[in-house]
């Protein structure tokens, strides 16, 4: 339970369990092994396929929240198999009094339908790191986004992620993705 303001409020996505900061090792550890693990797999990947990298914002959503914005870059590995691609990605959100940072690592299938279309499926593991700078908070987590949406072959896409754990549990969002030869 956190005082905000004169008034007692319970973040459930927060995990608040006291005041202060955690240790600079354990606030930068996940963050380091997310983008280790990101590396390695990316670094994997078949040369034979075509990979993008894109942009994405929205809104983000959870409940006892407040309400954010959100923005954030991402790299999209070509068909790892099956249709199925491998995207990595880091994006800022903020609203009001929080600041929340998202390292994600999705695998994404893509159904092809008509007219340059694909629907989009996927999902994958989190870091988040929470903020409250009036507080002087940190905190960081793990979640999982589960993803639906839909995008074009010119590269623009439209999803909704739901999320579980420290993630998010609600974010609406359009972006572009430029591919790479």
């Amino acid at each position: 339970m956190v005082q905000l303001r004169g008034q007692a409020q319970r973040g459930p996505g927060l995990g608040i369990r006291g005041s202060g900061s955690a240790p600079a090792a354990w606030s930068t550890g996940p963050l380091v092994a997310a983008l280790a693990l990101a590396a390695l797999v990316v670094s994997a990947l078949p040369a034979r396929a075509q990979s993008a990298v894109g942009f994405h914002g929205g809104f983000a959503a959870d409940s006892g929240q407040p309400e954010q914005v959100f923005g954030g870059v991402f790299f999209q590995s070509g068909d790892i198999g099956r249709g199925i691609r491998l995207r990595p990605g880091i994006d800022g959100a903020t609203g009001d009094w929080l600041r929340t940072a998202t390292i994600g690592l999705d695998f994404v299938y893509g159904y092809p339908l008509s007219n340059g279309w694909t629907l989009l499926a996927g999902g994958g593991p989190a870091v988040v790191i929470t903020r409250i700078p009036d507080l002087d908070y940190r905190d960081t987590g793990v979640g999982f986004h589960s993803l639906f949406g839909f995008g074009h072959d010119n590269g623009f896409f439209a999803e909704v992620r739901l999320g579980s754990g420290r993630a998010q549990q609600l974010k609406v969002g359009v972006g572009w993705a430029i591919v790479l030869n």
